[in-house]
C-alpha cells in the first residue's frame, strides 16, 4: 500500500506491416509476433518518491492526481532532469534527525526521530522539487531518503534522454 510510480517507454515496431524476416523478435509464449505493433518497457519505478510524483502531477498531468497514464514529452523529461540536477548540486547533507514513521500519544501524531542525514539548507529543494503529502506517500522531509530518490531519478532520466525516438508515459498508483 502506498505511492507506486512508473515511467514506461513505448516503442512502435509495426510487425504487422513487415516481412517475417524484418519483424522484431518478441519472446513471449502464446503471442503471435506478427501481430505485435508496440513494445512497452518499464524504464523507471519509484516507491513513495512523492516530490517526483508532485512534479509529474504539476507539469505533466495538469494538476490531476488521478492515477491515470499520461504522455511525457522528451522536453518534460529534460525539464525534470534539470530540476533534479539543480537540487542535487545544492543538497549538502549534514548530520541531523530523520523521521522514521509516527506514533500517537493522547490523540496527537508524534514523529519517531532517529540519527541520519538532512539537507543543510533545503530552500532550493523546497522551491524546485517540493515534497507533498498524500495517502501513504512517504516522508516529506528533505533528508537522505529524498536525496536517494533524486539520485535514482537522475539515472532513470539520463537513460531516457538518450532514446528520443520512443514515447514515454507516467502513471502512479496509490
Amino acid at each position: 500500500m502506498g505511492l507506486d510510480m512508473y515511467l514506461n517507454r513505448r516503442k512502435y515496431i509495426g510487425n504487422k506491416w513487415k516481412k517475417p524476416e524484418e519483424q522484431a523478435t518478441i519472446i513471449a509464449k502464446d503471442v503471435d509476433q506478427a501481430k505485435v505493433s508496440e513494445v512497452v518497457e518499464e524504464v523507471g519505478y519509484w516507491r513513495k518518491a512523492n516530490a517526483i510524483h508532485k512534479w509529474f502531477v504539476d507539469h505533466v498531468q495538469n494538476g490531476n492526481d488521478d492515477c491515470k497514464e499520461y504522455h511525457v514529452t522528451n522536453e518534460q523529461i529534460k525539464e525534470l532532469l534539470d530540476a533534479v540536477t539543480t537540487v542535487l548540486v545544492t543538497a549538502k547533507l549534514v548530520k541531523g534527525k530523520v523521521c522514521n514513521g509516527y506514533t500517537f500519544k493522547d490523540g496527537k501524531e508524534i514523529p519517531m526521530l532517529e540519527d541520519g542525514m538532512v539537507i543543510q539548507d533545503p530552500i532550493v529543494a523546497q522551491t524546485v522539487l517540493p515534497t507533498t503529502k498524500g495517502f501513504f506517500f512517504g516522508g516529506t522531509d528533505y533528508d537522505e531518503y529524498y536525496v536517494e530518490d533524486l539520485k535514482e531519478t537522475k539515472k532513470i532520466l539520463e537513460d531516457a534522454v538518450k532514446n528520443e525516438t520512443a514515447d514515454y508515459y507516467y502513471q502512479s498508483s496509490w
